[in-house]
């Protein structure tokens, strides 16, 4: 993006974004949102989301109110089309890069009532955690629950199933499992089980 569209998207995050917003730190640019709810979002500082991204803030779904937070640390980076929805809590922290057409949700839809379609059904909700430095890839979905421990890497593809998941993990497949592991004792790469245990 040349430095003209930069400063175009930077002014228009100042004057349409950051006024309706419960903070927002310097530096942050928002490119052309498909949908953005300001009033439930915290931001940091230095930070870039591309464009058509849905970061939405669910205040009340099948008559039940929620009390959606949304937090985006210092520096982190999103790319084209991320699909953020949340009624409780998702948190994004410190310098973490998310690549292109992600999902990232706090809610999940029941499906109790076989006369009702399931978007019309009650939610689960259960908050959502990206540690610092992670890299999130291409297409993958975190799911309700998932709390990510710092660096960690998720593949292309994933799906991240709501649990947690310690620091240095890269966690790949649908659903996900850990595949390797940084060992700070041994200061090395270590290969796991699927749940993040080191294989002897």
């Amino acid at each position: 993006m040349n430095k003209i569209k930069l400063i175009y998207h930077f002014l228009k995050t100042i004057i349409f974004y950051k006024p309706f917003t419960l903070c927002m730190g310097s530096k942050v640019i928002i490119c052309n949102p498909i949908l953005i709810s300001c009033k439930y979002l915290r931001f940091g500082n230095k930070i870039f989301i591309r464009d058509f991204s849905r970061i939405e803030g669910i205040a009340s779904y099948d008559g039940i109110p929620y009390s959606p937070i949304i937090e985006i640390q210092d520096g982190v980076t999103i790319e084209q089309n991320l699909h953020l929805t949340s009624a409780i809590n998702v948190v994004i922290m410190k310098n973490t890069a998310i690549a292109a057409n992600v999902t990232i949700s706090d809610i999940n839809h029941q499906y109790v009532d076989i006369t009702k379609a399931p978007d019309k059904q009650a939610i689960d909700v259960d908050a959502v955690v990206i540690g610092e430095d992670c890299k999130i890839y291409n297409n993958a979905v975190i799911l309700p629950g998932t709390k990510l421990g710092k660096h960690c890497i998720v593949g292309a593809n994933t799906v991240v199933t709501g649990k947690s998941y310690d620091d240095y993990s890269v966690i790949v497949g649908s659903p996900s499992r850990v595949v390797k592991r940084y060992s700070v004792e041994k200061r090395e790469w270590l290969k796991t089980d699927k749940n993040g245990n080191f294989i002897n």
